[in-house]
């Protein structure tokens, strides 16, 4: 067993895992102040949630051991509970726990990532049970289907994903999904546009109505997610090798890209840079990078940046101009975000890409797996959230919303600015 690579993969657990308080500031700041218990609450609910579910069965449905292709619903029932995976097969280059809780903490903030679309307005025993079901039959599948490794007998872990593995069959070359363009990013902006439509606008939804309530939060939550971010790419190299440290520099340079293009946009549409711009921009480039950081020189990551940091700025608006209440623009920041990550590989991508082979292959494959993971996000979440409204009720009244639903929901304020005492 590889010591430096064991220790390497388990920091990049605990990065990766503080991403989430770190969405939970950035969330947080971005609501009004009498929603920002509430905003953060949905992801320290995950938090608690999603690392359960994971050790009990996520984990089994995820990473069914892989033989060949594995069908896209396998389940691995050695896994519940992570029980296998207590022992380190000789010859493995890190224990399969280090593996597991890394994935652990990817599927934490995937689902947290989807509770932006919903800001101001949800319940949070509904969100709860909307987290579990959306997990367990759209997450969990998801990163099989990406991600899975199964477990070897020698120790190592093979790939098995039908987006991966089976693609790669059928076309001589699989989905390049490095750390999550797909599995993470349009997964969740799916789910999140599917959550805004089942529960409808906020109460007096317009552009420019509802203002972030406190930016220093939201750019400490983007510095946090930053931080953790290097965990989240590097640590899929999964070895602390050239390719993690690739992966790294490139988590440097496109959301550096992506801020200085988001805050030349807004510039020329409406003449101020805003440190909510700047903490947008950052995410952005972080999410088109997540699938690409191994795959790109750093000159195409910083043009990736560029241009995901430039669209993003101006998808945000799509929600004025649809009709749709995306409160933290999850669609335009994550699901774009990823969809142009995830099909600029197909242009780029070392080896691969169409300027380096000469072939669409690569394009046509990343397309196959980017609308694949849309479209069943998309279908799954609204279904489940739509039955979740119709039965117990996912929308808290308007009148709650109005009056501010901390206090409704869970009986606190965010600020307490005189002691009644």
């Amino acid at each position: 067993m590889d010591q430096g690579n064991t220790a390497f993969i388990l920091i990049c657990a605990a990065l990766v895992l503080l991403m989430t308080p770190g969405l939970a500031f950035f969330y947080g700041g971005l609501v009004k102040a009498k929603s920002v218990i509430s905003m953060m609450m949905m992801s320290f609910g995950a938090m608690g949630l999603i690392g359960v579910l994971w050790v009990l069965y996520g984990y089994a449905i995820a990473f069914p051991a892989a033989e060949g292709t594995v069908a896209p619903w396998a389940v691995d029932p050695g896994a519940f509970g992570l029980t296998n995976l207590l022992e380190t097969p000789e010859g493995a280059a890190y224990p399969p726990l280090a593996f597991a809780a890394f994935q652990a903490t990817f599927a934490i903030i995937t689902v947290a990532l989807v509770s932006g679309a919903i800001a101001d307005r949800a319940k949070f025993g509904a969100w709860m049970v909307f987290a579990a079901i959306w997990a367990t039959v759209v997450y969990f599948p998801v990163a099989s289907w990406v991600f899975n490794f199964g477990l070897a007998d020698d120790g190592s872990f093979a790939y098995g994903g039908w987006l991966t593995k089976g693609l790669q069959d059928v076309f001589g070359v699989g989905t390049i999904d490095f750390a999550g363009g797909t599995a993470v990013h349009i997964n969740a902006g799916a789910a999140a546009l599917a959550l805004a439509l089942v529960l409808g606008k906020r109460v007096g939804f317009a552009k420019g109505v509802s203002v972030p309530h406190n930016p220093p939060f939201v750019l400490l939550g983007a510095g946090l997610l930053w931080f953790g971010w290097f965990g989240f790419n590097a640590g899929s190299e999964l070895a602390a090798d050239g390719t993690a440290a690739l992966a790294f520099v490139n988590t440097i340079a496109a959301p550096a890209a992506a801020l200085l293009a988001w805050l030349l946009v807004e510039k020329l549409k409406d003449g101020k840079p805003t440190s909510v711009g700047a903490a947008s921009g950052a995410v952005a480039g972080l999410v088109a990078i997540t699938p690409a950081c191994g795959s790109l020189s750093p000159f195409w990551a910083i043009v990736l940046g560029l241009v995901a940091g430039a669209v993003c700025a101006l998808a945000i608006d799509l929600k004025f101009k649809l009709g749709f209440d995306d409160s933290l623009d999850v669609v335009g920041i994550h699901l774009i975000g990823g969809l142009i990550g995830t099909l600029y590989l197909g242009i780029f991508a070392n080896g691969t890409g169409l300027i380096y082979s000469g072939s669409g292959t690569q394009l046509l494959v990343q397309a196959i797996a980017a609308f694949s993971v849309l479209i069943y996000s998309f279908v799954l979440a609204f279904v489940i959230g739509y039955v979740i409204e119709k039965t117990m009720g996912f929308r808290v009244k308007n009148e709650d919303e109005i009056a501010g639903i901390d206090t409704v929901v869970h009986g606190e304020e965010g600020y307490v600015l005189v002691d009644s005492k």
